[in-house]
């Protein structure tokens, strides 16, 4: 146990922490030598042409079903049916971002902004510099923005400044309250969007990105206030926004919280550090549902995989990782569900030791 402050007394670590290089952990190019030869690294554009024109369709059916419904509490299931579709096109937009879907990275570049703005209003700037901070140092303390204090802590550290007033009511009981938080994601991410645009600084594609993002929330807000009566209207945008939110963090949340994190200065080499922090979602349904993110390891370590080629990618990693003796996780949705939530009441519990006195700690 570490103390952050005679006041606070000490903190109790309460998951899994990797403080030394782990040992066995070297052999990432015999793998990627492996997946490349057996044709895993090759697009499949036939597949996200097929995913990007249904959901294109789907869209255009919602909009049709809210002009047919008119004044009808029933567009609440058509607002629902949004939020699912606004996510399929993120998970669009975040293979994009990875290079999965064509060979060309400005192309690449070009479809993630428009599926991105366009299509789920929120900036791909803000997600690229997030996101590949995230993927060069998963759960790894002071590097991984995605483990950062956002509302919730991750970290025991992070907890044990948030044990007072509301704020730490929410705080010891964060992982009950973590997927009821997930309704005010989509607010979230599109103010965090917004709030990169206009700060100070260099932002790649800035006027592209502030022009896509006010025509896409003129539009729709346009339709949706034109076609539905004002009290539907709100009530309509509240629940896509919820659904949005929720959707998104249930599908990123299972694929790394709870899983070991790496302590400062700690180094890992590549394969250890993207394996030991991931966990596969096994399941029927789960990459469609997923996006590809249920994949998570293979996809940490081939990121600009497609994802058609994940599931045959996971059998060689997994027999990889066997003869390499390295932990492959893998579990089911639900159970996923239970250790991230399990987890963040643990953090949120346990920052501060109950048994310790932490008057008493200062006259030791």
């Amino acid at each position: 146990m570490t103390t952050l402050a005679p006041t606070l007394g000490p903190i109790r670590k309460t998951g899994p922490r990797i403080s030394t290089q782990p040992i066995g952990t070297g052999s990432y190019s015999r793998l990627l030598n492996t997946v490349r030869d057996a044709g895993l690294l090759r697009r499949t554009r036939t597949f996200y042409a097929l995913v990007f024109s249904g959901l294109v369709v789907a869209l255009a059916a919602g909009f049709a079903g809210m002009a047919l419904l008119g004044d009808s509490w029933f567009q609440l299931l058509v607002a629902g049916a949004f939020g699912v579709i606004f996510t399929q096109f993120a998970f669009l937009g975040h293979e994009a971002s990875h290079r999965q879907i064509a060979t060309s990275g400005p192309v690449n570049d070009r479809m993630g902004r428009v599926l991105a703005t366009l299509f789920v209003g929120i900036s791909y700037a803000w997600w690229m510099t997030k996101h590949t901070r995230h993927h060069a140092n998963p759960n790894t303390i002071g590097k991984d923005p995605d483990i950062e204090i956002d509302t919730i802590s991750f970290t025991e550290e992070d907890a044990a400044k948030q044990q007072r007033g509301i704020i730490g009511m929410v705080t010891r009981r964060q992982g009950y309250l973590f997927f009821p938080l997930l309704a005010f994601e989509g607010v979230n991410l599109h103010v965090r969007s917004f709030g990169t645009l206009f700060k100070r600084g260099k932002v790649d594609g800035r006027g592209k990105e502030i022009t896509f993002l006010a025509v896409r929330f003129a539009l729709y807000l346009g339709v949706v206030f034109w076609l539905i009566p004002f009290p539907v209207a709100v009530a309509f945008l509240g629940v896509q926004l919820a659904v949005f939110g929720i959707y998104m963090g249930a599908s990123f949340a299972p694929n790394h919280k709870g899983m070991p994190l790496i302590e400062p200065g700690v180094k890992v080499d590549f394969l250890g550090r993207q394996v030991l922090t991931s966990r596969n979602i096994e399941g029927f349904g789960t990459t469609t549902l997923m996006g590809g993110l249920n994949y998570q390891v293979e996809h940490h370590l081939f990121p600009s995989m497609p994802r058609p080629h994940l599931r045959k990618a996971a059998a060689i990693v997994r027999e990889h990782c066997a003869a390499e003796n390295i932990p492959y996780t893998q579990t089911t949705l639900l159970r996923s569900y239970g250790i991230v939530i399990n987890y963040l009441n643990r953090v949120g519990l346990s920052a501060r030791d109950p048994f310790d006195c932490p008057a008493a700690a200062t006259l030791r």
